[in-house]
């Protein structure tokens, strides 16, 4: 066998040994750095590329339903895929309970505030003129904190100051920014690189807002179902799961 035949022979089995996909998920918001890192791992193990869209869950809901062309839906809820299943827009029998969301209330660090000591009360500091949250008719997170707030009887006393981010990442930009003196955010984002350096957070017991239980299917339009299995797999993982601990999600398991 001459040497010829052998390099020929190895690289055609090197150009298939590999068959290298792509997929396009749709991710809430609130799952943005986490989603990162879980793509970039399974890129690593699997040489498929995921590419990511963030925003909110209603906002990707209507897009689903208007045809666009997702692999995947991660949803910050349970209602939004459930509803796209009804429809026939998922694939039977992969709509999957990923993760819980925690809603904490975060502040700058230079306003020189405890929220873990103040907790709910720190909203009515004078200290705090405007109060950021994602947009409840879009966000999942945005019904959350408006729910704690009517829990601690805070709702109409704090209503003037709502700023209301179409994403949660745009109400956490708020408060980032200056524009906003406190934030209701996902514990995934008061756990980002800046907010994590800039900010002090309380997280709000479980009792005082519905359960955040975040879905997710597969599209029945997807034309990488493979693939797009296998990432669904790869997130349910244990080493999916550490990695949307390590990012502030609770899992299923542990409602």
């Amino acid at each position: 066998m001459s040497l010829q035949y052998l390099l020929a022979l190895l690289l055609v089995m090197t150009s298939t040994a590999v068959a290298v996909d792509q997929i396009t998920v749709a991710a809430a918001a609130d799952l943005n750095y986490a989603m990162q890192d879980i793509a970039t791992r399974f890129h690593q193990e699997t040489g498929n590329n995921v590419v990511l869209t963030s925003g909110a869950s209603g906002n990707f809901y209507s897009q689903i339903k208007s045809g666009a062309p997702f692999d995947i839906f991660f949803s910050a809820d349970a209602e939004y895929p459930r509803r796209l299943a009804e429809a026939g827009l998922l694939q039977k029998g992969s709509l999957r309970t990923y993760a819980v969301g925690r809603l904490v209330l975060w502040v700058p660090i230079a306003l020189n505030l405890a929220p873990e000591k103040l907790k709910s009360d720190l909203l009515l500091r004078p200290e705090i003129q405007k109060i950021a949250i994602a947009n409840p008719e879009h966000a999942p997170y945005g019904r959350a904190a408006i729910a704690a707030l009517a829990h601690y009887g805070l709702k109409e006393k704090v209503e003037g100051k709502l700023v209301m981010g179409e994403s949660v990442t745009q109400a956490a930009q708020f408060v980032d920014s200056g524009n906003a003196q406190a934030a209701l955010i996902p514990e995934s984002l008061a756990l980002s690189p800046a907010m994590k350096k800039t900010g002090r957070y309380w997280v709000l017991p479980a009792d005082s807002y519905p359960a955040i239980r975040q879905d997710a299917g597969i599209l029945s339009s997807s034309q990488h179902s493979k693939t797009a299995q296998a990432f669904m797999d790869f997130v349910l993982s244990k080493q999916g799961a550490a990695i949307l601990q390590r990012h502030g999600f609770a899992l299923p398991r542990e409602k």
